[in-house]
């Protein structure tokens, strides 16, 4: 572990939103509220960012430690820290989270006080898994992030609202269930919580398996996997725009990063045992993903769907166990949520303008909303890979992670790069071009400032990433070169 640092930069980061949501809740009025609220985040990207710049990434274990005991008696600490596993999953919490708020400043009329602090504690919940060097204290985070996500989606959700999030919930907390045994049994098996020991005690190889089903099941589930996917279309058209920007950006990689933190580490013999399984599930899930895009009427459950097959690279990478391939996936999961994030917000842009998401109503808005096009063309090149652009780093590492370890598991991820450039395209068409839908265009106007200052930090960083990828690898190929030595 590396030295202390001087500030507590990662308990700044990780509670500011949370006095933030006090904050907000105990204001009067709608703009002061929200002000609050983006401060917050704010005051979370520059803790984060100044994390970044002395984060070292020449060392493989855990930097910017903070520890305390919290439950002596069980042992029990409220530990945080961050490696290279973590440090891009911290960055990109913190660059969404203000750009929902700032969006959401003008899309959400009602309620706006407590959708802000919801928004705030979820970015909480989120951080903190991310951080959290003890396993209960993970617990705490991971279950923190179910109850604003189930409040966003179930007040200022749409019209299948409860629907929608009573699905969510019961989803996620079976899972949460199984990752609560699973963290029993590590601990009787280990007498430790400490994330940091872990990986020093070998645990038997019937109770790996065990532990892998149930940590298995809850980070499959968040993913979300194949076939524990269906909960995430309906999340996502009945969310508003900024729930579906968090849920996409950030709340999908929790489930990622669990795997690496916690399964390949912990469960080597396991993982062995069923690698071939969960590659065929994650090859499935990227041609089943993207061939029910092609057959959605709505753009919303479009990218809901593309999210599927993408989140697919990212636990195909992961489980080649090669360092390219959990590389890729990393990145992978930056990018998603960077691109992905962002045609969410694109879609929720044109649906208060239009009130429809359905392709049959849209088309020929190129010429009328030229900016708007420009931007949302940006994008949709970015999720379907094109060179230069992030989307196709982490695909590409993954690719070649996938070819080295089996000709046909590339092949069967190859096309289904080529089925995503096909219903990308596709969409795009037939919002932007063609022959005019229903919409009435005389209510239809181009981007605000708020909306164009939202997506360049996106496309910035989306460029930046398929110009200079080294700049990101070089953050988390030292401790990736661990996690792929367990196997």
């Amino acid at each position: 572990m590396a030295p202390d640092p001087q500030a507590p930069l990662l308990s700044i980061a990780l509670w500011a939103p949370i006095v933030g949501a006090i904050l907000t809740l105990l204001s009067k009025g709608r703009n002061s509220s929200s002000g609050i609220a983006f401060f917050s985040s704010l005051i979370t990207l520059g803790a984060t960012l100044a994390i970044v710049f002395q984060f070292d990434p020449g060392y493989a274990g855990y930097q910017m430690l903070e520890s305390i005991d919290w439950i002596p008696a069980l042992g029990i600490k409220y530990q945080l820290g961050v490696d290279g596993i973590s440090i891009l999953m911290i960055l990109l919490t913190a660059i969404i989270t203000p750009i929902v708020i700032g969006t959401s400043w003008l899309s959400i009329s009602k309620q706006t006080r407590e959708f802000m602090a919801a928004v705030l504690v979820l970015t909480t919940g989120m951080y903190g898994v991310f951080i959290a060097l003890d396993l209960i204290l993970f617990y705490v985070f991971w279950e923190l992030v179910l109850i604003p996500m189930y409040l966003i989606i179930g007040i200022w959700g749409g019209p299948n609202k409860i629907y929608a999030t009573v699905k969510f919930f019961l989803f996620t907390f079976v899972g949460s269930v199984l990752m609560l045994v699973a963290i029993i049994a590590i601990a009787l098996e280990t007498n430790t919580f400490d994330v940091v020991k872990l990986p020093d005690h070998i645990i038997n190889t019937e109770l790996q398996s065990l532990i892998f089903l149930a940590f298995f099941l809850a980070f499959a589930i968040k993913v979300p996997m194949f076939p524990f996917h269906t909960w995430l279309p309906d999340a996502h058209v009945e969310a508003p725009t900024g729930g579906s920007v968090i849920l996409a950006g950030v709340l999908l990689k929790m489930g990622g990063y669990g795997f690496l933190r916690y399964v390949l580490p912990l469960t080597p013999d396991a993982v062995d045992d069923w690698r071939m399984v969960i590659v065929i599930l994650s090859v499935t899930a990227i041609i089943y993903g993207a061939l029910i895009a092609m057959m959605q009427r709505d753009v919303k459950k479009l990218i809901a769907y593309s999210s599927v097959s993408h989140m697919g690279f990212v636990t195909l990478g992961i489980f080649t166990q090669e360092q390219i391939g959990i590389d890729g996936a990393i990145v992978q999961m930056f990018s998603h949520g960077l691109i992905t994030g962002a045609l969410f917000l694109c879609v929720g842009i044109l649906y208060d303008r239009t009130h429809t998401r359905m392709f049959a109503d849209l088309g020929g808005f190129a010429t009328r909303i030229p900016v708007y096009a420009v931007f949302f063309g940006f994008f949709t090149l970015g999720s379907l890979g094109l060179p230069m652009m992030s989307g196709f780093v982490g695909e590409f590492m993954v690719l070649l992670a996938a070819f080295g370890w089996s000709y046909l598991a590339g092949l069967i991820a190859l096309l289904g790069v080529i089925l995503a450039a096909a219903y990308m395209l596709w969409m795009y068409k037939r919002v932007m071009l063609g022959n005019i839908g229903n919409v009435s265009f005389e209510q239809v106007g181009d981007m605000n400032r708020v909306e164009v200052m939202a997506l360049i930090p996106l496309a910035f960083l989306v460029v930046w990433m398929g110009v200079s990828p080294d700049t990101f690898v070089h953050l988390i190929q030292t401790s990736t070169s661990l996690i792929a030595g367990y196997k």
